[in-house]
């Protein structure tokens, strides 16, 4: 059976990190190595986009030419041979050849989505490259093969086990496969991806396609922290989380994993652990279906939330019109994350705004609209449960001196949240860190 391992962009992010990785992963144990692109890459794609999309073909082409120079450095300093070096400066001048002819033509949509993919496909190679220079043998599985999405924007789990299993009896004795996250295509066959963090998906979805019996998250921190450790001073990482709780932190703000990887793992209950490929020795986050202890776990936050409060005489004592609220939100795709009602109003945040306008627009025929925006969701997870009493007050007694816009507390066993102006999150996280953990 064969190890996931995917790596982010930092942990590819120059050649000493991409000579580092092969400590990581050879060994006797079969693995699939998922690899993001090098940190920085996909930031330099979406501004060349943004200036082909504008039409902008000098600045395209100079932005273009400047990533070219970074990848030239990194391959000099990562490859030791003539042959190594000659074969990678082909691999940067067959894919940026490709992307300055977009220079020549109009620019669409789908061909943006084409230079997003440029990244992950040229770390991948360079890596398999170097590998190959260090008489290690590896084979790459283009996620393009087998990574696809449905007509409704989701993972094809038939498909994707299907091709993926294809791929790799190609090569019945190899135990070390490269390929690539964040890319696939979608229903019509056309280049996509999985959106942002959409590496840590592809691992997952991989995973669950062989069954594999461990994911493993490589990235620049050892595990999930029990807070921000870019804001609050003082932090630990946890050693087990369940996969309830982690997918809470992530979703509301852990930055360590994608949200969206914990579903396809938690299906087929394939443990997942987060590890720090600057220190490989540290124990790291394993997260799985066990129940862990009770109590409090751990803290985070997620920005640019916008609270709509919702109020009308007609929502006394009658029927239905919540749903017409929803309704409106369900037509313009906007998810809801918190509400709060009481007799005459409802208040709920979002954290898409593609619609606002819209969306307020049709509330305001039904109803009185404020919204406030700069807002921010701070969550506070662990095993919470009902019965046990004590957990809501710690909490509120932690943030007795912040103003809370919301609090959501009953709707999880494993989460209470509160709302808060942004300007204020980084004092609420200091004060949850020392009431909750007694960190001063």
């Amino acid at each position: 059976m064969f190890l996931i391992l995917k790596f982010g962009g930092t942990s590819v992010g120059s050649a000493k990190r991409i000579k580092e990785l092969v400590n990581i992963t050879v060994n006797s144990t079969p693995k699939i190595v998922v690899l993001s692109a090098m940190s920085g890459t996909t930031n330099a794609l979406v501004d060349i986009c943004q200036k082909l999309n504008e039409q902008n073909a000098t600045k395209a082409t100079d932005l273009i030419n400047q990533l070219k120079e970074n990848y030239s450095h990194v391959i000099s300093e990562l490859f030791n041979t003539t042959d190594g070096l000659n074969k990678a400066t082909q691999l940067l001048n067959t894919h940026f050849n490709f992307m300055l002819s977009f220079t020549l033509d109009v620019f669409t949509k789908n061909e943006e989505k084409v230079i997003l993919a440029q990244g992950e496909l040229l770390s991948t190679a360079l890596f398999h490259f170097y590998l190959e220079e260090s008489g290690i043998s590896s084979e790459i599985i283009p996620a393009l093969n087998f990574m696809k999405l449905n007509e409704n924007e989701e993972p094809d789990s038939d498909y994707i086990e299907k091709y993926l299993k294809k791929e790799l009896s190609k090569y019945p004795s190899q135990h070390l496969f490269i390929t690539q996250g964040y890319i696939c295509r979608n229903a019509f066959g056309e280049i996509d991806n999985l959106k942002r963090g959409g590496s840590d998906y592809s691992a997952s979805i991989i995973g669950a396609a062989i069954n594999s019996p461990e994911i493993q998250i490589w990235t620049d921190i050892d595990g999930m922290h029990n807070n921000d450790p870019r804001i609050v001073t003082k932090t630990y990482p946890i050693n087990e989380l369940s996969f309830d709780e982690a997918a809470e932190l992530a979703y509301f703000g852990a930055k360590i994993l994608h949200p969206t990887c914990i579903l396809p793992a938690k299906k087929k209950n394939i443990p997942v652990r987060l590890k720090n490929t600057l220190q490989p020795e540290a124990q790291g986050t394993l997260i799985s279906n066990f129940v862990t202890q009770l109590g409090i776990k751990a803290v985070a936050a997620k920005d640019g939330i916008t609270a709509i409060n919702i109020k009308s005489d007609r929502m006394l004592l009658a029927h239905g019109f919540l749903r017409a609220v929803f309704e409106i939100f369900e037509r313009y795709k906007t998810p809801i994350d918190m509400i709060c009602t009481s007799e005459v109003a409802v208040s709920l945040t979002i954290d898409t705004t593609n619609y606002l306008n819209e969306i307020v627009s049709e509330l305001n025929e039904i109803a009185t609209v404020e919204i406030d925006q700069n807002q921010s969701i701070i969550c506070v997870v662990g095993q919470l449960p009902k019965d046990t009493a004590g957990y809501g007050y710690l909490v509120l007694e932690a943030l007795k001196d912040i103003p809370l816009r919301m609090v959501s507390y009953g709707g999880s066993p494993n989460n209470i949240s509160v709302l808060v102006n942004s300007h204020l999150k980084k004092q609420a996280l200091e004060a949850l860190n020392s009431h909750l953990f007694h960190f001063n």
